[in-house]
């Protein structure tokens, strides 16, 4: 007996160093251990010199951010004005280019910088991310989790790579064509070279600010989208009780709302650096007369492509979480009406039974178990309700959940507005009506 007891104990202790870190209730925040599923995002963030865990990190962090972001742009702004070309290649375009690359840049990664210094500052990593309020979550979110983390990076490496080696590409001809001259500094295939890495490294760190942030923002709507299709889960559960999904669904909300709180202020200002620096960069293309090609405009292609890249991550991510959040309440009217008819089919079995206690009554409670195979749909209203014989929710508790949750729908919103699709087609519009209005300036000045 002793010896099945503590082969129990071991085979719990097995189970539970095998489980993964997040599903252990004793993983508290205090805990750093080596199989931390943040681990890799410490690593990373102190190899970007964005460690704030200790006053050592934020100095090194400012310090870091005051040189590649301030100091080096300007630097290397002063070196282009110095510049002597090698070659026939016209530089005055180049200039102009690079100018105007440098702005949106250096405001994206200080927009991108203190959002994060601000939310480590506020939260930590682990309350930033909603690692906490894990514990109450099913494990079917809290697996989803744990994958959405591990491949948190990868979107960051599928923008940023690419880019990276365009940019690598660009700089090696630019370094290569022209001669950077700076006062009382002798000139020369030296100088290039230290520019060349300087510039190169001030790019990449610009760039992974601006996206880290990104990544954040669309990491935490993957965790509220997990909960959401957790609750669409409750919704198809047998015998699933009103009052369980009401306070599920305002946990999400009121997680929802922090979100929003939390990065509205840095969708908002992206959106504005992004939107000024593409019109400004359209105007200088169409006033220019050269010839444009990958030397004059290179830097400004990779800078357009990671600013979408980045910000479109974020709108998909909040769009995706919305229409999450404004299906739940077709989902809740059909659980409604699966359980209303499903109760009046009992109650009719019932009355004809008691009336004929001699007749064959069969009711087919579960009519949509035969059709869960059948097909598979990404919509998030397809749901298939099962009844118990002793029904938790009446007609009228239903009912106000179901009011609820349409009067409550919103996911992402900014200061009041849902970032839903709606909001997406009006930016469209309006980015499109800009550009137009641009088109048809140059055509009449033309």
């Amino acid at each position: 007996m002793n010896c099945s007891m503590s082969d129990v104990g071991n085979c719990d202790e097995t189970d539970s160093f095998n489980k993964p870190l997040l599903l252990q209730p004793s993983y508290a925040r205090s805990k750093s251990l080596l199989c931390d599923e943040l681990r890799s995002f410490r690593i990373s963030l102190k190899w970007c010199a964005l460690d704030h865990s200790s006053c050592i990190g934020k100095f090194i962090s400012y310090l870091m951010f005051v040189f590649l972001t301030v100091f080096v742009p300007i630097i290397s702004s002063i070196s282009v004005w110095f510049q002597v070309p090698s070659s026939a290649l016209p530089t005055d375009d180049t200039n102009a280019f690079n100018l105007l690359v440098q702005f949106p840049e250096s405001g994206l990664a200080f927009l991108g910088f203190f959002t994060l210094g601000s939310f480590f500052r506020k939260y930590g990593l682990r309350q930033l991310l909603f690692l906490d309020d894990l514990q109450q979550d099913t494990t079917f979110v809290r697996l989803g989790y744990t994958r959405e983390l591990d491949k948190a990076f990868r979107y960051l490496a599928c923008i940023l790579l690419p880019s990276f080696f365009v940019e690598v590409a660009h700089k090696i001809i630019y370094f290569s064509t022209v001669k950077i001259s700076l006062p009382y500094v002798s000139s020369g295939f030296p100088l290039n070279s230290i520019a060349f890495v300087i510039v190169l490294g001030s790019w990449v760190y610009r760039t992974g600010v601006f996206l880290l942030v990104c990544v954040l923002f669309r990491l935490t709507c993957e965790l509220q989208i997990l909960r959401f299709e957790g609750l669409h889960k409750m919704f198809e559960g047998c015998g699933s009780d009103a009052g369980d999904i009401f306070q599920e669904h305002v946990r999400i909300r009121k997680q929802l709302s922090i979100t929003s709180h939390r990065y509205r202020f840095f969708i908002i200002a992206s959106w504005v650096v992004i939107t000024a620096s593409q019109f400004a960069a359209l105007l200088m293309v169409l006033a220019s007369k050269s010839e444009k090609n990958f030397f004059n405009s290179g830097d400004l292609l990779v800078c357009s492509a990671v600013q979408l890249s980045g910000f479109f991550l974020c709108l998909l991510g909040a769009a995706r979480i919305t229409h999450r959040a404004q299906g739940m309440a077709s989902v809740a009217t059909r659980w409604h009406m699966s359980m209303t008819c499903a109760t009046a089919g009992v109650e009719q079995g019932k009355t004809l039974l008691h009336i004929n206690p001699d007749a064959d009554v069969t009711l087919d409670l579960h009519p949509s178990k035969s059709k869960c195979n059948e097909s598979e749909s990404d919509d998030s209203s397809d749901m298939f309700t099962s009844l118990s014989t002793q029904c938790p929710s009446n007609f009228q508790t239903r009912q106000a959940l179901v009011l609820y949750l349409q009067h409550n729908n919103r996911g992402i919103t900014l200061f009041g507005y849902a970032l839903d699709r709606g909001l997406l087609h009006t930016i469209f519009a309006f980015e499109f009506s800009l550009v137009m209005w641009i088109l048809s300036k140059v055509v009449v000045l033309s």
